[in-house]
């Protein structure tokens, strides 16, 4: 008599070798679109999250050494692919944008002061800055730099405001530990 076999424990089988577990994952950032989690992978290939971290390193090793179009991102403890930005130049003739929008200097530095400060509430920009920065805040938020992190626990409950993961993205950091040391541009305009 036979013994009912769990098909998860088949499929997953099926997908055990290092190899295949290398093409599901590359699968599901592909197909994804988005940024995943560790776990959220780990669960979906069933494997611990170190054995996952592992392939999810060994996947971005093959990029980095191959000539190809796209890399694997790790920002914030999560994973995504992207197009290698050396390649930039070609993606834009090709959706006709301009990736470089720039910022102004009013949002350079208010962009500045939360990355460093964060979370931080407008009031206390402006208090940096000396002058009104509703604007910057409203263009960082709208270019999805910036977000609301909750509000101070003060009389009017202002919001605080902090750096996303795009901002990461953005500079080409993986976490906000990677900032250039403040006190280096100190040293410097001295």
């Amino acid at each position: 008599m036979m013994e009912e076999v769990n098909i998860k424990q088949i499929e997953f089988c099926q997908i055990s070798d290092r190899g295949r577990l290398l093409s599901v994952i590359e699968g599901l950032l592909f197909t994804s679109g988005d940024r995943l989690k560790l776990r959220d992978i780990a669960d979906i290939i069933e494997a611990t999250e170190g054995k996952a971290k592992g392939l999810l390193l060994e996947l971005r090793d093959e990029y980095l050494k191959e000539n190809r179009g796209i890399e694997l991102i790790i920002s914030n403890n999560e994973y995504y692919l992207a197009a290698k930005r050396k390649n930039n130049s070609y993606i834009q003739k090709l959706l006709k944008i301009n990736y470089r929008q720039s910022l102004s200097q009013a949002s350079i530095e208010t962009l500045s002061i939360i990355a460093y400060k964060q979370p931080i509430t407008r009031v206390e920009i402006e208090e940096i800055r000396g002058v009104k920065s509703d604007s910057a805040v409203n263009t960082l938020m709208q270019k999805g730099l910036i977000t609301e992190k909750g509000r101070l626990d003060v009389i009017g409950r202002p919001i605080l405001y902090a750096t996303t993961s795009d901002f990461l993205t953005y500079f080409g950091l993986n976490s906000i530990k990677d900032l250039p040391n403040i006190e280096e541009f100190e040293e410097e305009t001295e």
